[in-house]
């Protein structure tokens, strides 16, 4: 096991499809992870879930305020009307570590439509909240699900966003993790494409009838 291995994930608002894909993917590949909720019992439901899953590997499950307390980095899961309550809950528990924002601001029922907050976008609205003692990184937007919690590569990418290269780069390291394919897509400032393809490929699916449509970055070695 890597010293990368040692690290705790914490998934906030990991009761959800997302978080719990994101969960499941990290704790098969030998990082220790919580589940973070408002409601301890749901976080504690949906650990016991994916542990059984998981057969023996142990996924714990508390308040997202403790849940970032215990962590090394923190991942961000919550509808984007629970972010910022979230954020200022966690604040200071954030502070010194990398938050990956995986919100997208999502306007029902309009969410096929891209509406980003005057911020700019979700990830850029954590830096504003949280200030500079936290690094944020954009991530995991555009990858349904279905994919996370299927076996095997799925057949799309992630783009990585974020207020360093450093941090970009140890998310960078969760996503091949994971088993997907990223790409450093540069400073906090282009969360706002990374953010608003999510309406975009909501609308493909509803458009085409699927359920998991995503990006694939092509022409680049």
């Amino acid at each position: 096991m890597t010293d990368q291995l040692l690290l705790t994930i914490a998934i906030l608002g990991g009761t959800g499809k997302e978080g719990k894909g994101l969960a499941y993917r990290w704790a098969k590949a030998g990082y220790k992870v919580i589940i973070g909720s408002r409601t301890p019992e749901k976080a504690e439901a949906a650990a016991a879930e994916l542990t059984e899953m998981l057969g023996d590997t142990a996924i714990e499950g508390l308040d997202n305020l403790t849940a970032a307390q215990k962590a090394d980095i923190v991942v961000l899961t919550v509808p984007y009307s629970a972010h910022k309550d979230t954020l200022l809950t966690v604040k200071e528990a954030l502070q010194g570590k990398i938050l990956v924002d995986v919100t997208v601001p999502l306007m029902p029922p309009k969410v096929t439509k891209v509406q980003m907050p005057p911020a700019g976008s979700a990830a850029q609205e954590s830096v504003e909240i949280l200030g500079e003692g936290v690094q944020v990184v954009d991530a995991f937007q555009n990858i349904s699900h279905e994919h996370l919690l299927s076996e095997g590569e799925p057949p799309c990418d992630v783009l990585v966003t974020g207020t360093s290269k450093a941090a970009r780069m140890e998310v960078l390291k969760l996503v091949e993790a994971a088993g997907l394919t990223g790409w450093d897509a540069g400073p906090i400032e282009n969360s706002v494409v990374v953010e608003g393809l999510t309406s975009i490929l909501i609308y493909l699916n509803k458009q085409y009838g699927t359920t998991h449509a995503g990006i694939k970055i092509t022409g680049v070695k």
